[in-house]
């Protein structure tokens, strides 16, 4: 290493992201209709993308991956083509799994204020500045994401929208909140 130079820093490592479920055969071709779950459908659905299956044990598909030839819109929903899979009873023989792709974390989301779920997890929730529990996981809707918060005295499932959740810092390992009125308070109530 040359002199004043500084060593690099090490690279994170990559982690595994739920991005879709095979919802059903579309056609005679072997294309099938996706549920996306990720805000960032443009990153992930890349022809050549390579998915991992989420199948259950007893699955032809277990172990194996699917690499992505195309993908279009049919009726407003996504429809993928896979490599190998060329037919409707290929097609119809892998419905239901879950696709997970590898992510690099040093990539961003291509929208403004947005984040990754693992990012997300773990961060504590505060409101006013005191923590009232931690992110649990995420839930994703069509209207909207909701986070799961994890308080001492249970579940809190909070709207992950701006007026919410007004502010995001990963790198502090914080949220901050300002929850409708009664939602954490509730739990409290019922407790006592």
């Amino acid at each position: 290493m040359p002199a004043g130079s500084q060593p690099a820093a090490p690279r994170p490592e990559a982690v595994e992201l739920r991005v879709a479920r095979l919802v059903r055969a579309h056609g005679l071709k072997g294309g099938l209709k996706l549920e996306v779950y990720t805000d960032d459908p443009e990153l992930r659905f890349k022809v050549g993308s390579e998915f991992k299956l989420q199948v259950p044990t007893d699955s032809p598909w277990l172990g194996k991956t699917l690499k992505l030839v195309s993908i279009r819109e049919v009726n407003s929903s996504p429809v993928a083509f896979f490599e190998g899979i060329e037919d409707r009873d290929v097609a119809e023989s892998i419905v239901k799994a879950i696709l997970w792709i590898e992510h690099d974390p040093a990539t961003r989301p291509t929208e403004k204020d947005a984040w990754f779920d693992h990012e997300l997890v773990g961060l504590s929730v505060l409101r006013e500045g005191v923590s009232v529990g931690t992110i649990s996981r995420l839930e994703h809707f069509p209207a909207q994401d909701l986070l799961v918060v994890e308080t001492p005295q249970g579940e809190v499932l909070l709207p992950f929208v701006g007026a919410f959740v007004p502010q995001v810092d990963v790198e502090g390992g914080s949220v901050t909140i300002t929850p409708p009125g009664g939602l954490f308070e509730a739990l409290t109530e019922d407790k006592d």
